[in-house]
Protein backbone atom coordinates (compact mmCIF):
# COMPACT_ATOMS: atom_id res chain seq x y z
CA UNK A 1 0.00 0.00 0.00
CA UNK A 2 3.07 2.24 0.69
CA UNK A 3 3.41 3.01 -3.57
CA UNK A 4 -0.19 2.99 -4.29
CA UNK A 5 -0.65 6.59 -4.64
CA UNK A 6 2.59 6.39 -6.91
CA UNK A 7 0.87 3.91 -8.90
CA UNK A 8 -2.65 5.99 -9.06
CA UNK A 9 -0.20 9.06 -9.94
CA UNK A 10 1.41 7.07 -12.86
CA UNK A 11 -2.42 5.36 -14.04
CA UNK A 12 -3.97 9.31 -14.25
CA UNK A 13 -0.68 10.17 -16.25
CA UNK A 14 -1.33 7.62 -18.43
CA UNK A 15 -5.31 8.70 -18.58
CA UNK A 16 -4.51 11.86 -19.53
CA UNK A 17 -2.49 10.84 -22.83
CA UNK A 18 -4.86 7.84 -23.87
CA UNK A 19 -7.36 10.53 -23.88
CA UNK A 20 -5.62 12.96 -25.91
CA UNK A 21 -4.51 10.25 -28.33
CA UNK A 22 -8.27 9.56 -28.30
CA UNK A 23 -9.41 12.92 -28.62
CA UNK A 24 -6.81 13.70 -31.52
CA UNK A 25 -6.83 11.09 -33.63
CA UNK A 26 -10.87 11.10 -35.06
CA UNK A 27 -9.41 14.48 -35.74
CA UNK A 28 -6.87 13.16 -37.89
CA UNK A 29 -9.27 10.81 -39.19
CA UNK A 30 -11.44 13.61 -40.14
CA UNK A 31 -8.66 15.81 -42.09
CA UNK A 32 -7.32 12.47 -43.59
CA UNK A 33 -10.94 12.09 -45.58
CA UNK A 34 -11.12 16.17 -46.55
CA UNK A 35 -7.68 15.81 -48.03
CA UNK A 36 -8.74 12.49 -49.50
CA UNK A 37 -11.42 15.37 -51.93
CA UNK A 38 -8.60 17.30 -52.64
CA UNK A 39 -7.41 17.14 -56.38
CA UNK A 40 -3.74 16.53 -57.14
CA UNK A 41 -0.83 16.81 -55.59
CA UNK A 42 -2.53 18.12 -52.46
CA UNK A 43 -4.22 14.67 -52.35
CA UNK A 44 -1.03 13.12 -51.78
CA UNK A 45 0.99 15.52 -50.11
CA UNK A 46 -1.72 16.37 -47.11
CA UNK A 47 -2.52 12.45 -47.32
CA UNK A 48 1.07 11.35 -46.96
CA UNK A 49 1.54 14.05 -43.97
CA UNK A 50 -2.00 13.02 -42.51
CA UNK A 51 -0.77 8.95 -42.08
CA UNK A 52 1.88 9.67 -41.04
CA UNK A 53 1.27 11.77 -38.09
CA UNK A 54 -1.84 9.82 -37.18
CA UNK A 55 0.47 6.86 -37.09
CA UNK A 56 2.97 8.48 -34.90
CA UNK A 57 0.12 9.37 -32.94
CA UNK A 58 -1.76 6.11 -32.13
CA UNK A 59 1.44 4.00 -32.24
CA UNK A 60 3.67 5.79 -29.84
CA UNK A 61 0.92 7.55 -27.48
CA UNK A 62 -2.28 6.26 -27.78
CA UNK A 63 -1.05 2.77 -27.92
CA UNK A 64 0.97 2.78 -24.96
CA UNK A 65 -1.23 5.17 -23.07
CA UNK A 66 -3.85 2.48 -23.16
CA UNK A 67 -1.98 -0.25 -21.98
CA UNK A 68 -0.29 1.38 -19.22
CA UNK A 69 -3.07 3.05 -18.11
CA UNK A 70 -4.92 -0.42 -18.05
CA UNK A 71 -1.08 -2.09 -16.03
CA UNK A 72 -1.58 0.53 -13.77
CA UNK A 73 -5.37 0.30 -13.19
CA UNK A 74 -4.99 -3.70 -12.46
CA UNK A 75 -1.98 -3.07 -10.33
CA UNK A 76 -4.08 -0.79 -8.39
CA UNK A 77 -6.95 -3.19 -7.90
CA UNK A 78 -4.51 -5.89 -6.79
CA UNK A 79 -3.35 -3.87 -3.92
CA UNK A 80 -7.40 -2.80 -3.07
CA UNK A 81 -9.46 -5.51 -4.56
CA UNK A 82 -12.47 -4.10 -2.29
CA UNK A 83 -12.92 -1.52 -4.81
CA UNK A 84 -14.47 -3.91 -7.66
CA UNK A 85 -17.22 -4.09 -4.88
CA UNK A 86 -18.15 -0.84 -4.98
CA UNK A 87 -21.29 0.27 -7.15
CA UNK A 88 -19.65 3.75 -8.13
CA UNK A 89 -16.56 1.42 -9.55
CA UNK A 90 -18.85 -1.22 -10.87
CA UNK A 91 -20.07 1.68 -13.34
CA UNK A 92 -16.66 2.95 -14.14
CA UNK A 93 -15.66 -0.22 -15.18
CA UNK A 94 -18.29 -0.46 -17.57
CA UNK A 95 -17.48 2.46 -19.13
CA UNK A 96 -14.01 2.05 -19.17
CA UNK A 97 -15.40 -1.25 -20.90
CA UNK A 98 -17.01 1.39 -23.56
CA UNK A 99 -13.73 3.31 -23.68
CA UNK A 100 -11.85 0.25 -25.09
CA UNK A 101 -14.16 -0.21 -27.46
CA UNK A 102 -14.30 2.64 -28.95
CA UNK A 103 -10.32 2.66 -28.85
CA UNK A 104 -10.65 -0.44 -30.50
CA UNK A 105 -13.12 0.29 -33.27
CA UNK A 106 -11.19 3.82 -33.80
CA UNK A 107 -8.09 1.31 -34.50
CA UNK A 108 -10.40 -0.56 -37.24
CA UNK A 109 -10.75 3.23 -38.92
CA UNK A 110 -6.91 3.81 -38.35
CA UNK A 111 -6.33 0.89 -40.06
CA UNK A 112 -8.73 1.21 -42.94
CA UNK A 113 -7.59 5.17 -43.41
CA UNK A 114 -3.95 4.01 -43.41
CA UNK A 115 -4.79 1.61 -46.38
CA UNK A 116 -6.13 4.77 -48.05
CA UNK A 117 -9.73 3.14 -47.55
CA UNK A 118 -12.55 6.04 -46.99
CA UNK A 119 -15.66 4.34 -45.54
CA UNK A 120 -16.82 7.28 -43.07
CA UNK A 121 -18.03 10.89 -43.63
CA UNK A 122 -16.17 14.01 -41.96
CA UNK A 123 -19.65 14.21 -40.04
CA UNK A 124 -19.54 10.86 -38.96
CA UNK A 125 -16.38 11.90 -37.52
CA UNK A 126 -16.98 15.06 -35.49
CA UNK A 127 -19.59 12.83 -33.85
CA UNK A 128 -17.65 9.81 -33.51
CA UNK A 129 -15.00 12.30 -31.68
CA UNK A 130 -17.41 13.29 -28.86
CA UNK A 131 -17.43 9.66 -27.74
CA UNK A 132 -14.83 9.65 -25.30
CA UNK A 133 -15.61 13.23 -23.89
CA UNK A 134 -18.59 11.82 -22.86
CA UNK A 135 -17.05 9.25 -21.25
CA UNK A 136 -14.77 10.72 -19.72
CA UNK A 137 -17.48 12.94 -18.31
CA UNK A 138 -18.98 10.02 -16.86
CA UNK A 139 -16.00 8.29 -15.28
CA UNK A 140 -14.64 12.16 -13.83
CA UNK A 141 -18.15 11.95 -11.78
CA UNK A 142 -17.89 8.59 -10.51
CA UNK A 143 -14.52 9.13 -9.34
CA UNK A 144 -14.88 12.05 -7.58
CA UNK A 145 -18.16 11.29 -6.11
CA UNK A 146 -17.86 8.10 -5.91
CA UNK A 147 -21.56 7.99 -6.01
CA UNK A 148 -23.89 5.65 -7.88
CA UNK A 149 -26.76 6.55 -6.22
CA UNK A 150 -27.44 10.05 -8.26
CA UNK A 151 -27.11 7.86 -11.47
CA UNK A 152 -30.15 9.31 -13.08
CA UNK A 153 -28.81 12.68 -12.52
CA UNK A 154 -25.58 11.59 -13.81
CA UNK A 155 -27.29 10.03 -17.23
CA UNK A 156 -29.48 13.22 -17.87
CA UNK A 157 -26.31 15.13 -17.10
CA UNK A 158 -24.89 12.95 -20.34
CA UNK A 159 -27.60 12.99 -21.96
CA UNK A 160 -27.72 17.13 -22.10
CA UNK A 161 -24.29 16.78 -22.51
CA UNK A 162 -24.56 14.83 -26.08
CA UNK A 163 -27.33 17.36 -27.39
CA UNK A 164 -24.73 19.84 -26.54
CA UNK A 165 -22.04 18.58 -28.28
CA UNK A 166 -24.42 17.83 -30.97
CA UNK A 167 -25.84 21.54 -31.58
CA UNK A 168 -21.92 22.68 -30.97
CA UNK A 169 -21.42 20.32 -33.97
CA UNK A 170 -24.37 21.14 -36.78
CA UNK A 171 -23.39 25.20 -35.37
CA UNK A 172 -19.64 24.71 -36.53
CA UNK A 173 -20.74 22.87 -39.64
CA UNK A 174 -23.46 25.97 -40.69
CA UNK A 175 -19.86 28.77 -39.96
CA UNK A 176 -17.63 26.48 -42.24
CA UNK A 177 -20.47 26.79 -44.58
CA UNK A 178 -20.68 30.38 -44.77
CA UNK A 179 -16.69 30.76 -44.22
CA UNK A 180 -14.73 27.23 -45.40
CA UNK A 181 -11.59 28.73 -43.37
CA UNK A 182 -12.86 28.87 -40.55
Amino acid sequence: MEYYNYFKSLHLIFIVTWFAGLFYAPRLFMYQIEASQKPEPDRSILGDQLALMTKRLWKIITWPSMILASLFAFVMLHFNPGLLYAPWMQIKLAFVVLLYAYHFKSHQIFKQLQRGEINYTTRYMRIWNEGPTLILFAVIFLVITKSATNWIWGLAGLICLAVLLMLGIKLYKSIREKNPNA
